[in-house]
């Protein structure tokens, strides 16, 4: 078999199939550097995510450190 290939079989009842998965083939893999300057350049069309979730965190942190002045 090659190495590069993994096969899924699956038996409901009566019918029985495979499914063929190839991994690695299509191109060239992508390096660690690329992919981290991929994801770089990607973060800009999620940058209004990135500000509300960090807006999020700390109110959450602050009212955290609120509950625990208020609760001590």
């Amino acid at each position: 078999m090659d190495e590069n290939n993994i096969i899924i079989e699956q038996t409901t009842g009566d019918i029985a199939g495979g499914k063929s998965i190839n991994i690695g083939t299509g191109g060239e893999s992508m390096g660690d550097v690329q992919a981290g300057i991929e994801f770089i350049y990607h973060m800009r069309e999620h940058l209004l995510d990135v500000v509300v979730a960090t807006a999020y965190l700390f109110a959450c942190y602050a009212l955290y450190l609120y509950l625990k002045k208020v609760i001590k």
